[in-house]
């Protein structure tokens, strides 16, 4: 690895994303959000991608073990399907979500992207059998709508897809994509039994998008069980 490849991820900065992700990453596991190595992050800054790594448990993640990813990526060679600036020295493996965090990218312009595994959301999707969870009447005024930023209101109903899981992640990557298009408004895709992915035009909006719907999944999911209605004057 050469010196200038590891001067991407070295930095006094605490915002700095190298610094940041790991950070992150520890209050996720502390928040139940990932567990063992599941989940992932990334924070897109101009014309660089910084993504965490595969296989390194979450709460011990280094800055040094974060690969970065030029935006956009070229056009794949008859070699490689993917170009790096940066891949750790250490036999690491880049984030099985990396496909799912470019789908945040092209078609929301992220700057961010969290996949968390969520009891929450996870149990969302089991709750809400159909293609969408739909809750109103809350307070989810945190949630933005989709490449307007325009906060949503307490009379909103917020929806999003949920998509069905396949036994690789990378293989989500179409279905998220169309659930993206078929609700343009939505700030995250569900995935059935698994968790969810939510975005941000940066790693703050990500991160607060994400808080405020794991809060909304588990108030839904209570009063599913409950047997309240989660959206009013629904049949």
């Amino acid at each position: 690895m050469s010196s200038s490849e590891d001067n991407l991820v070295i930095s006094s900065d605490p915002l700095h994303p190298a610094n940041l992700i790991p950070e992150l990453c520890r209050s996720f596991y502390h928040l139940g959000w990932v567990t063992g190595t599941g989940g992932g992050i990334c924070i897109r800054v101009g014309d660089k991608a910084y993504i965490a790594p595969s296989g390194v448990q979450k709460e011990r993640i280094k800055s040094e073990h974060i690969f970065v990813l030029p935006y956009p990526q070229p056009p794949p060679s008859p070699h490689t399907d993917r170009v790096f600036l940066r891949r750790p020295s250490l036999n690491l493996k880049e984030s099985a979500c990396t496909p799912l965090f470019w789908n945040s990218f092209d078609l929301r312009g992220a700057g961010s992207c969290i996949h968390t595994h969520s009891q929450h959301a996870v149990m969302a999707t089991l709750l809400w059998t159909g293609p969408v969870f739909r809750i109103s009447h809350q307070m989810i005024k945190g949630v933005r709508v989709a490449g307007t930023g325009t906060a949503l209101s307490y009379l909103d109903t917020l929806e999003l897809p949920i998509i069905e899981n396949t036994p690789n992640e990378e293989d989500l990557k179409d279905g998220m994509a169309e659930a993206m298009i078929k609700y343009p408004n939505a700030a995250g895709v569900l995935v059935r039994r698994h968790g969810v992915y939510v975005w941000g035009l940066d790693w703050e909006k990500a991160k607060t998008q994400t808080e405020c719907l794991d809060y909304l999944f588990e108030i839904g999911v209570k009063m599913k069980l409950a047997g309240l209605p989660t959206v009013m004057n629904d049949s």
